[in-house]
Parts: structure tokens; sequence; C-alpha cells
């Protein structure tokens, strides 16, 4: 992680929260969840990112176009689980050179 994101992650990790509960002493996750082995759910951690003021849908769509300038749009919508059709046309709203790859169907 680059600076000043990196004094910040090891900061977080000092200070994380539900961490003093039995299950989740030795928690690896960055953002554990109540239940022991499991991260925060999707949407409590949602719910903290807007409240902290970070702009998540504009950051995610964001780093949906960077994937589809480094990889092929059917790649990037199996992995993230979005519909083909829409990655086609965020890469072609994003300018991608990858309007010839052969999709294997």
């Amino acid at each position: 992680m680059p600076e000043p994101v990196a004094d910040l992650l090891f900061e977080y990790l000092g200070q994380r929260t539900n961490m003093r509960t039995a299950t989740n002493r030795d928690s690896r996750w960055l953002f554990p969840g109540r239940r022991a082995g499991e991260p925060l759910q999707p949407s409590t951690l949602s719910t903290l990112v807007q409240t902290l003021g970070v702009p998540s849908i504009t950051a995610r769509a964001a780093a949906i176009r960077q994937h589809v300038l480094d990889l092929p749009a059917p790649i990037v919508a199996s992995a993230l689980g979005y519909h083909q059709v829409t990655t086609a046309r965020l890469a072609a709203e994003a300018g991608t050179t990858w309007a010839n790859y052969a999709t294997g169907e």
C-alpha cells in the first residue's frame, strides 16, 4: 500500500472494532465482523464508508472502469459478478483497447 494510505491502515489496525470478543481476538480481517472468522457485512461497511464521507459509488465506478482498461470486459464481468453488457458499455466509455477480444462463447 502506498503512503499515506499505508500509515492510515496501520493506525486503523490498532483500533479495529469487534476485536475484544473471544471469537475475534485474532481476526485477520481488515474489517472483522461480529461472528468469528467472518468479515463485516457489506451493508454495514457501506454505511460506515458513507458516514466517513467517502464517495463509494463514484469510487466503485472508477475502479471498474480501470479494470476494463486492464482486462477484457467479459473477464471483469465474470470476476465481479456484473453482466457482460454492463462491462462492455463501461469499456467502450473508457476507450478500451480490448474491443476485439474474443469472449469464447
